[in-house]
């Protein structure tokens, strides 16, 4: 899994930042090394800047910290500090504090490998930190044309009249690697781009391996590794037919990750249909569903007795498309994916795992046989929001041993619940943040997150709710109650 505290958007090359002529920097000490990138900027005069990085900073600085007389011991654990917390460069701003770099803090950053530059008096840190973000903008900008126009042109090969090699050929050249589709019994169907050699063949067959379904235990849905510099990915097909695709590639980024994801749900359509008789069985199960049977009654043709709903939000603002929601169904392993509004619902046999999907938040339900899938909706629903709310990658329904909830007949609790709540039944806005709220212990800031509403909306639903059920919401025995009976179905 990707690192948790580097940021989405790519990083910025420091000779990117070194060419702004606007900004006027000079590199006076450290490597000249074009891979060094920056994922952010940040400005401390702490003597010790090791507890406030995350890693990957150009650190500001203006020597304000450097107490008079300082030596090079100083500099050497000021330095050594930056390095052990993985700062990526030190920016010294020259002016007001010091006229020039002190030369023992050049000679450290020199023996420590870590790039200084002098920034000078009349370039703020703001407008080094601006410059940065601005060079970030552009990279993710370049990087969404690049994965669009990936996009379209592996859309466009999957309907050639030979589309298997076609969205291979796509493929590969999209990640300047190799591409290679191996079938159910781990015989190589198709292949594009240049051959990496016996070994990357090789180790990359084994990894298919790997996330080919086995039957007696569940297997994941991708998985990698690393040879002679080529960063090796299988990824296992949606069908559940035991086709895999396997790509090598000089790097592995978030923007390579969703290309291989697309091309990923293309082959998964172009082999599964064809080669099993699912899609003719979710067919069918549509029809009658439409003619009016119980889902009960066309879940067998589905090939599963119990199955799991997912619900899933993408990370930041953006709105599901059908793309990504295909995407996300076949990190799970689902054809059956539905996108409705801001949120995606995938449902997932019961016997594959549902792991984290990189760039998706996501609420899972407990394993329910079909008549009970509208609970099982709900469920995933309030997981999604709980998850969302506490910054949780994927959040679970979790199975309980019986609770006090369980010893009151469902008719009395039913009917106790809709005396409680009838004075704010017919606002379900206020339903659902009294739930939500209290489900969060009252945050505040977590519920407006949850809903997607601001705080104070949040404040004027509670304060309402208090109001209609003249109750006092501080009081626990309320809450509990109240608790007690918003959990009725």
């Amino acid at each position: 899994m990707p690192d948790p505290t580097v940021p989405p958007t790519p990083p910025v090359p420091l000779d990117a930042l070194l060419a702004r002529a606007d900004l006027g920097l000079r590199r006076i000490a450290g490597p000249a090394d074009p891979a060094v990138v920056l994922h952010w900027a940040h400005t401390s005069e702490m003597a010790d800047p090791y507890p406030y990085l995350l890693g990957g900073e150009l650190l500001l600085s203006a020597g304000v910290h450097i107490p008079d007389g300082a030596g090079a011991g100083y500099f050497d654990a000021y330095v050594s500090r930056i390095v052990a917390a993985g700062g990526a460069a030190l920016g010294f701003g020259v002016a007001p504090v010091h006229d020039t770099v002190p030369g023992a803090l050049v000679e450290a950053c020199e023996m420590h490998g870590l790039p200084l530059l002098e920034v000078p008096p009349r370039t703020t840190f703001s407008a080094v930190a601006r410059a940065l973000w601005q060079l970030m903008a552009q990279a993710r900008t370049a990087e969404l044309r690049r994965v669009t126009e990936a996009q379209q042109s592996l859309a466009t090969a999957a309907a050639r009249p030979n589309p298997v090699p076609s969205v291979l050929q796509q493929l590969a050249r999209r990640l300047g690697g190799r591409a290679v589709l191996y079938g159910p019994e781990g015989t190589r169907i198709a292949a594009a781009g240049p051959d990496p050699g016996e070994a990357v063949r090789t180790a990359l067959a084994k990894l298919a391996e790997v996330v080919r379904p086995s039957g007696e235990e569940p297997s994941p849905a991708s998985a990698s590794d690393t040879v002679t510099g080529l960063r090796l990915v299988a990824h296992a097909l949606g069908n559940g037919e035991g086709f895999v695709l396997g790509t090598a590639a000089p790097q592995r980024d978030a923007g390579d990750h969703t290309i291989a994801s697309v091309a990923a749900v293309l082959l998964s359509l172009l082999t599964g249909e064809r080669h099993s008789g699912s899609g003719a069985g979710r067919s069918s199960a549509l029809v009658r569903l439409l003619l009016g049977a119980a889902p009960a009654e066309v879940a067998p043709l589905l090939g599963e007795d119990r199955w799991r709903v997912v619900h899933g939000r993408p990370d930041g603002r953006v709105a599901p498309d059908p793309v990504a929601a295909s995407a996300l169904g076949a990190a799970l392993g689902s054809s059956l994916v539905d996108v409705a509004g801001e949120v995606v619902r995938v449902l997932v046999p019961d016997g594959r795992t549902v792991e984290r999907v990189q760039g998706w938040t996501l609420g899972v339900s407990a394993a329910a046989s079909p008549r009970d899938w509208p609970a099982a909706d709900t469920q995933a629903a309030r997981a999604l929001a709980r998850a969302r709310a506490t910054r949780t990658p994927l959040l679970r329904h979790g199975d309980r041993p019986a609770a006090l909830t369980d010893l009151v007949s469902p008719a009395e609790a039913a009917a106790h619940a809709r005396a409680l709540l009838a004075p704010i039944e017919q606002s379900p806005a206020l339903v659902d943040t009294l739930r939500t709220w209290l489900s969060l212990h009252g945050s505040w800031d977590r519920t407006a997150v949850a809903l997607d509403v601001h705080r104070n909306t949040v404040r004027q639903r509670v304060a309402r709710c208090a109001a209609l059920l003249d109750a006092d919401l501080d009081d626990p025995d309320v809450r509990m109650e109240l608790w007690f009976a918003l959990r009725t179905p």
